[in-house]
Formats: structure tokens, C-alpha cells, sequence
């Protein structure tokens, strides 16, 4: 008896890696039935396969089955305790797939021995009472991916479009000559050395030249077909609703859209063909409702701002919000600006002499100054070694404050910088929103940034928006929206998604907001901003703001009007000039003159 069981065992050992060896099997049905289930429980199809009558039969079909379930799908198997028929059991399957997401359904299994082995008698039925042969599981995530996103009146931004992917295949890259003239009506760029380039970057056989909307692929469409080694795939693809329509603030929406149809979606799990048509539908939970996804831009604002900035050579930003409701109405920026990056949202610059909405803020509360009160604003004035000029060092005397902030003295608010304490400054920026760091959903944006000034040198260089002072083109927009609020207002993109601060919203004292608003419409009255005198109720403050080695400067307008609060940069603009244009060329149009 030692000896025939030392025999076996050298035949266990031998036939281990291919068949099993029945001092590892199951001593019963029941043990086969909880061999068949863990097995699967850990999606081990060669495992589980290996249980059954027919391995090679069943390891296609169970691998096959968790491949069309997602990866992260969870299994429980239990075999129920045989019947009258100890061969037989009931196999209760639960699929997870995520909260109330559950697929629960009964298969039964028959065991049959073989030799000292109990074995699962193979069938796909066990997996599933409808699963057979040439089918397979597929799961499903359902969305309305038909859900807009739309401007503040409803007007579509965003919508889900057939888009023709174009691919060139790397062992017909000659093809580039004829492919890249036929794409540039729709995206000048592209050249047969750029195609050459995309090759060279990568070692996929195939690469993808452009995404076309369908209109421009009925266009070409024809021509591509005769072109060798050119695919044409159709996909759908969330785009903005008007081709023309750009912005940073645009381009992050696709991922809030995301999330929402995600969190509406529905689920549903089929057995497929061989030629991946459903011919059962096992589970099915449609999609939840998925209205809208309404943002508070405004689509004429935005491509009114567009067009003001396109104008400009030079790197150039508009950014438009709401004073009433905080809601961003318009980002936009020109293709110089792109090329730097979102700037609008979160370029970090010297603000020159826009800064002096807070400088005057800060001097009016600190008691030191009133909105009549005589201001010298002489040619130049030296504070600590320091010496800070005028424009061209032009000389008024002594004027009132409100004249001294129109025609934008710099030696007057040096003086009163002087005067403040070092944290002045910080306090009343951080009033306005300037230094204030906001969650918005939908975009990623930073204010700026005003440290306390603890040398009266430091003091006068960023009371006139140079030294240490640094803000955003959005944050000098939330600025001017908080003052036109009368308080630091809360921006928001998506309506219904709540933005966060780390600094709550402030009162901006009302005798502050009525002198600063008094102050920035004689700016266009009478004093830097003439130009745009003819835009009625409209008030603002100019900035020119040196950098680099200060041989160039950067061109500022803030202001409000309406109930627009705006902010309009133009890098290295070297005066404020520029930007008062590209503005005007927003608002005439926008509020009319």
C-alpha cells in the first residue's frame, strides 16, 4: 500500500501543471461547487476552468466573461448546499459595480466525478443561465453624453458632435505631401514636416493628424478615402457649439461635464455576438435625468472679447464678471496669450497703477486722505532713496485727490503709501479679492499676491503697483467686481457648483466704494481714459507696469460698467494705450456708447 501511494504521488507531481492531481481535488460535489466559486470570486479563469470537465472549453469562455465586466467590478460566487440531488447546486452570483450598482442573479451546476475527482460539468449556462456558446458578457456605462452646457441664458457653449478622426500609417508617412495641404482649410499648422514630426516623436505605426467636425469631414471626406495609408474614424466628442468660441475659461468645462453625466449615468449588461450586437440584455438601470450643465458666461460677451483682443498683436487678456452675482461672464485671450498659457486665469503680473484703487482704499480708511482733500502731485518725489517720477514727470501742484487718481499721480500715492502701515496694503487688496485663494469649479485660477511692505521704499513701490505687487488679469476683475458689489464677491464658472475661499467675503465701507467709483469715472471724464469717454457710466483706471530689466511695461484697464467689471491686459503694451483700445473695442458693442 506505501509503495502504490508513493507511485501516485511521483504521478501527482508529474501531471500537476496540466491536469490536477486528485490529492488536491475535490473529495465531493460540494467541494467542487466551492472550488468552482472561489476560484471565480478571485477571477482566476484558469483556476475556475480547471474544476470543470472541459478546461480548455471553459478557460476562453470565463476569461471572456471578466473581460467584458469592468476591472474593478467585484464577484461573489456561493454555492448554495445541494438538493435532493447532491450532484446539483444553485450558484448565486452578485456583481458590484459600484453603489447601487448590483447585478444578482442564480446559475445552476452539476457535478460529475471522474475517477477519484469531482468536477463542474461544463456549460456556459453555469456562468449564466442564458450565456451560450459564440456570446459573451458586456457591460455598459449609460450617459445622456446629448447634455449641453450652456451660457447663463441657456444659449448652448458645449455640445456632443460627431468628430472624423484622421490617421496616417507610419509605412505610408509619404502620404503627407497630399494629406497635409487637404487639412490646412481647417488647421493652417498642419504641414507634411509637421506630420514628419509626429512620426519622429513617437514609435506607434499609426498617428492621428486632426480631429475634424463633421461638417469640415463631408467637406474632404471623399478625398481622404483616396489618399493611401489615411483611416477616417467617427467618434463623439464634446465641443463648443460655435468654432469660433476659445477661452480658458471654456476649455475646463469639459471635465465638470464629465463628472455630471458620470454621477447621472446609468448601467446595463448585455451578451453580445461575436460581431459585438447585444442579443440579451441581462440588467439594465437607465441614466438618471441630466439637465443642462448652465455656466454663467455669457456667450455674446465672450465673443465680443475675443474679437477686441484678436485685434491686438501682442499677448492680450479680457476678463469680465458680473458685480451683481459674481458669476465670470468672458475670458478671453488672443493667440500670443496662448501661447503662454491660461494667463487671463492665472498669469501673475505687476498691476502699475490699477493698483491704486487700493492704495486709495487703504489711504481713505486710514483717515489720511478724502476724496477732496489737497494732494501735492509734483513731477518727482524721493522717499527713502527712493525716487519715483510721473509720466514723463508732468507736474499738477496740488490738486484734489480725486483729480491726483484721474490723471494717476504716482508721486501723490507714493507719499500716501509712505503713510500706511505695512499691512495695509495686504488688508484692503484682500478686501477687494486680490490675494484671496478661490476653488472655482471649473477652472484653476490665482488672485495674486501683496506681502506687507516693511520699508517706506517698499511701501511707495507697491502703493503704485510695482514692487512686490503682483495680480492676475482675473484677480484684478474680482477686484473691480467686489467694488462694484460693495463687497469681496465670490466668482463662480458652473451654476450650482460652490465655489470656496480661504478668506470670507468683507463689506467694502460705502463711503469707500462711493468716492472710488466717483474717482474712476472722472478717469474717463477728464482724465487718463478719455478715449473711452463716449461708454456711458463708464468708470476705470489706467496702469502702465514695468518689468524685466524696466525698459518695457505692461498696458492695465480695469473698471466697471453696467454691471460688467472687467480687467484688460496687454503684455508688453508699454503704455496703457493698447488696452484702452482693445477695451473700447469690447464695450461699445457690449453696452453701447
Amino acid at each position: 500500500m506505501t509503495r502504490r501511494c508513493a507511485v501516485s504521488l511521483v504521478l501527482c507531481v508529474l501531471l500537476l501543471g496540466s491536469t490536477g492531481c486528485s490529492l488536491f481535488s475535490s473529495a465531493g460535489p460540494a467541494d467542487a461547487f466551492r472550488a468552482f466559486a472561489e476560484a471565480l470570486q478571485r477571477k482566476d479563469a484558469g483556476a475556475a476552468a480547471a474544476v470543470t470537465t472541459d478546461p480548455s472549453a471553459a478557460t476562453p469562455v470565463i476569461t471572456s466573461m471578466f473581460d467584458g465586466m469592468p476591472t474593478d467590478a467585484t464577484l461573489t460566487v456561493e454555492a448554495g448546499e445541494p438538493g435532493d440531488d447532491e450532484n446539483q447546486a444553485t450558484l448565486a452570483y452578485r456583481w458590484s459595480f459600484g453603489p447601487d450598482r448590483t447585478f444578482d442573479y442564480d446559475a445552476k451546476a452539476t457535478a460529475t466525478q471522474s475517477g477519484d475527482d469531482w468536477r463542474v460539468q461544463w456549460a456556459p449556462a453555469v456562468l449564466h443561465p442564458r450565456l451560450r456558446d459564440g456570446v459573451s458578457f458586456q457591460y455598459s456605462d449609460d450617459k445622456d453624453f446629448l447634455t449641453p452646457v450652456t451660457d447663463r441664458d441657456g444659449l448652448p457653449l458645449m455640445t456632443w458632435q460627431t468628430v472624423g478622426v484622421v490617421t496616417l500609417a507610419r509605412e505610408q508617412a509619404a502620404s503627407a505631401a497630399a494629406l497635409a495641404p487637404l487639412l490646412q482649410q481647417f488647421a493652417p499648422t498642419i504641414t507634411d514636416a509637421s506630420i514628419a514630426e509626429q512620426f519622429a516623436g513617437t514609435q506607434d505605426d499609426v498617428v492621428t493628424v486632426v480631429r475634424l467636425r463633421e461638417p469640415d469631414l463631408a467637406v474632404v471626406r471623399d478625398q481622404l478615402a483616396q489618399i493611401p495609408g489615411v483611416t477616417v474614424s467617427e467618434q463623439g466628442a464634446l465641443l463648443t457649439a460655435n468654432r469660433d468660441l476659445s477661452s480658458p475659461a471654456i476649455s475646463g468645462l469639459a471635465d465638470v461635464w464629465q463628472q455630471k453625466i458620470d454621477a447621472a449615468a446609468g448601467w446595463s449588461v448585455t451578451l453580445v455576438g461575436a460581431d459585438g450586437q447585444p442579443t440579451d440584455q441581462l440588467a439594465s438601470t437607465p441614466p438618471k435625468d441630466s439637465p443642462p450643465i448652465r455656466t454663467t458666461l455669457d456667450g455674446r460677451l465672450q465673443l465680443l472679447a475675443q474679437q477686441a483682443v484678436a485685434a491686438e498683436p501682442r499677448p492680450a487678456v479680457l476678463v469680465a464678471i458680473s458685480p451683481s452675482t459674481g458669476g465670470i461672464l468672458a475670458v478671453a485671450q488672443n493667440a500670443a496669450a496662448n501661447a503662454q498659457g491660461p494667463v487671463a486665469l492665472s498669469g501673475s503680473y505687476p498691476p502699475g497703477s490699477t493698483f491704486k484703487t487700493i492704495t486709495t482704499a487703504a489711504a481713505l480708511q486710514a483717515g489720511i486722505a478724502s476724496p477732496e482733500s489737497p494732494q501735492a502731485c509734483p513731477g518727482r518725489v524721493t522717499v527713502e532713496n527712493r525716487t519715483i517720477p510721473n509720466d514723463d514727470e508732468f507736474d499738477l501742484g496740488t490738486v484734489p485727490l480725486t483729480t491726483a487718481f484721474a490723471r494717476s499721480c504716482n508721486t501723490t500715492m507714493a507719499v500716501l503709501s509712505d503713510r500706511l502701515p505695512a499691512d495695509a496694503l495686504p488688508n484692503m487688496a484682500k478686501l477687494f479679492g486680490i490675494g484671496v485663494d478661490f476653488v472655482v469649479p471649473g477652472i484653476t485660477t490665482i488672485t495674486g499676491n501683496v506681502p506687507n511692505a516693511d520699508t517706506p521704499a517698499q511701501k511707495v513701490e507697491n502703493g503704485i503697483g510695482q514692487g512686490t505687487v503682483t495680480v492676475s488679469p482675473f484677480g484684478l476683475a474680482v477686484a473691480e467686481a467686489s467694488l462694484g458689489h460693495g463687497s469681496t464677491i465670490t466668482p463662480t464658472l458652473v451654476v450650482g457648483e460652490q465655489t470656496t475661499a480661504d478668506t470670507e467675503s468683507q463689506p467694502i465701507p460705502p463711503e469707500i466704494v462711493d468716492s472710488l467709483r466717483a474717482m474712476m469715472r472722472q478717469t474717463v471724464t477728464d482724465g487718463t481714459a478719455t478715449e473711452l469717454r463716449d461708454v456711458v457710466g463708464l468708470g476705470g483706471k489706467t496702469g502702465t507696469a514695468e518689468f524685466g530689466d524696466n525698459t518695457s511695461s505692461h498696458g492695465w484697464f480695469a473698471g466697471i460698467v453696467d454691471d460688467i467689471a472687467f480687467a484688460t491686459l496687454v503684455v508688453g503694451g508699454n503704455t496703457s494705450a493698447p488696452a484702452i483700445t482693445v477695451t473700447g473695442d469690447f464695450l461699445r458693442p457690449a453696452v453701447g456708447g
